[in-house]
């Protein structure tokens, strides 16, 4: 297959624990040709009536060494480019990290168009679109913990004082950034409120607080509807509340329990028919937190600790979904 995948740009990547590159890693080792480009190297236009337009990308071809500092070579020269349909491709892969931002958005656009001209992208632009990561677990209410969304102060402050213990989130933030916990005595709530919704000009989430984060918080991965059986736990380090990488957390992997297999069963049914081929879900004891759609990561950090490599079930259903 020609595979091209859309990323933020391929020189900042840390190979050792970056998903995309296991992905590429997994695809070359199959034989499979890569190509690159980022969002801004996506371009549509018509000039005339008689001329189609086409999503096209300028694209890099690259093969990978296997050796660091420079891990892969350019077919093309220096900063040269080539430009490409999306059509022409395989299979288009979205691995642009958060924050879904307005070029995100955009960028989603034309990858739905380049799907219109005959591209197929994975996961689906629609479905990028629909599923926020944060709000999209309003669907599955069953398995959340207590939430509210909002932008007024009073509902926070009265969701406070029912659950006296909460974590105050923005929806658009990313890797445990703008996450704040405020205590039973609701020092500084009303500080930490105006931060995130800004005179209530933004809308926050408020969770209730989940003392099973000192377990971690899990990282399930789901493949075309199918959770993978191994998670990865980021425990907070260090008097932390997050988790994340990002922040600093520890990340151990562990077998996902009967529990956390049947919920991300659920909601994988649900989901993969959408065009969520990769799904990351966020689950701190019994209860999912985030459900992470946009380039969901920790593929090799499952596969140093456990030998479950899930670049090749990623592969593996990559390959069906090109192939029905």
């Amino acid at each position: 297959m020609n595979l091209l995948f859309v990323a933020d740009p391929i020189e900042s990547f840390v190979i050792y624990k970056d998903t995309t590159f296991a992905m590429m890693r997994e695809a070359q080792a199959r034989g499979h040709r890569i190509s690159v480009c980022e969002p801004r190297d996506l371009h549509w236009s018509a000039h005339s009536a008689r001329s189609a337009g086409l999503v096209t990308g300028a694209v890099r071809d690259i093969i990978l060494t296997g050796e660091r500092p420079q891990w892969f070579r350019s077919v093309q020269s220096g900063s040269e480019r080539r430009r490409a349909a999306l059509r022409d491709f395989d299979a288009v892969l979205m691995r642009k990290d958060p924050p879904f931002d307005s070029e995100f958005f955009y960028c989603t656009h034309l990858l739905s168009q380049a799907e219109r001209e005959g591209a197929r992208v994975f996961n689906k632009p629609q479905a990028l679109r629909e599923h926020s990561e944060k709000l999209a677990i309003l669907e599955f209410e069953q398995f959340i913990a207590p939430t509210l969304v909002t932008r007024r102060e009073a509902d926070v402050r009265a969701f406070h004082a029912e659950h006296r213990d909460i974590i105050l989130k923005p929806l658009d933030g990313m890797g445990g950034m703008g996450i704040f916990r405020v205590g039973a005595d609701g020092l500084n709530l009303g500080s930490i409120i105006d931060t995130l919704n800004q005179g209530g000009t933004r809308t926050l989430m408020v969770q209730k607080f989940l003392p099973e984060i000192a377990e971690g918080d899990k990282r399930v991965l789901i493949i075309d509807g199918e959770p993978v059986p191994f998670c990865l736990a980021r425990i907070p380090q260090g008097g932390e509340v997050r988790g994340n990488l990002a922040a600093g957390g520890k990340g151990v992997a562990e077998p996902v329990t009967e529990a956390d297999m049947a919920t991300a069963r659920a909601i994988g049914r649900e989901l993969a028919p959408r065009g969520l081929l990769l799904i990351g879900l966020d689950i701190i004891g019994t209860r999912v937190t985030e459900i992470n759609v946009t380039s969901p990561t920790c593929f090799q950090e499952i596969n140093d600790q456990m030998q479950c490599n899930v670049a090749a079930l990623f592969i593996d259903a990559l390959e069906r979904a090109v192939n029905t």
